[in-house]
């Protein structure tokens, strides 16, 4: 029996098909990523992360400039620098995608085996990225990263690369630590940036 191919996104419907692909991957990751082909194209995944990326930093800004001017509190040098970080964020979402493809290459190497390579890798951070989509909202952005970062690439690892359950929690656990302890950092300094 042949699986199904899992929905991707197209830069020619982008609502459409973003919508497809978030709906599939946070819904049925297990059916997705069995149905995900690894030898397909950079471009459309990079557009996607582009995609979501923007899409969570706007609605992000939005919030903290909401909360701010709600609390009496909301400062024009305050404002720009949540501007500007919402905007690198958007900008530098592909990258970041990257930077989650390389270690867990790095590790699908070590704990699976040479079956994965840069491009398969990044295919499919960048859908997992699509649960970044819900992390403006205040009370899920913990709970979008550990989703994204370790279920969805859990799933990923497990049934694109065609490895146990075990393999690949081991796998996404030892990414997990690593890539979350660099975004706290990351959000420390960030923080830092805009207090007084």
């Amino acid at each position: 029996m042949q699986q199904a191919k899992a929905p991707e996104f197209d830069p020619r419907r982008p609502l459409g098909s973003a919508l497809a692909v978030l709906r599939a991957v946070l819904l049925s990751p297990r059916r997705f990523y069995v149905g995900l082909p690894v030898e397909g194209p950079l471009r459309e995944p990079a557009l996607f992360a582009l995609l979501v990326g923007a899409f969570s930093a706007l609605l992000g800004a939005a919030v903290a400039l909401g909360s701010g001017l709600l609390a009496g509190n909301l400062g024009a040098a305050e404002a720009g620098m949540t501007l500007l970080q919402a905007l690198l964020a958007a900008l530098l979402s592909p990258v970041f995608v990257g930077v989650v493809a390389a270690v867990y290459l790095l590790a699908i190497r070590t704990f699976v085996g040479r079956v994965a390579d840069f491009r398969g890798v990044y295919r499919v951070a960048a859908y997992a990225f699509g649960a970044m989509s819900l992390a403006w909202i205040p009370a899920l952005g913990a709970l979008a990263v550990t989703y994204s970062l370790l279920v969805l690439m859990g799933f990923g690892v497990r049934y694109v690369y065609r490895t146990s359950s075990l393999t690949a929690l081991v796998t996404a656990l030892s990414c997990f630590v690593p890539l979350g302890v660099a975004l706290i950092w990351l959000r420390i300094l960030a923080a830092g940036m805009v207090a007084p």
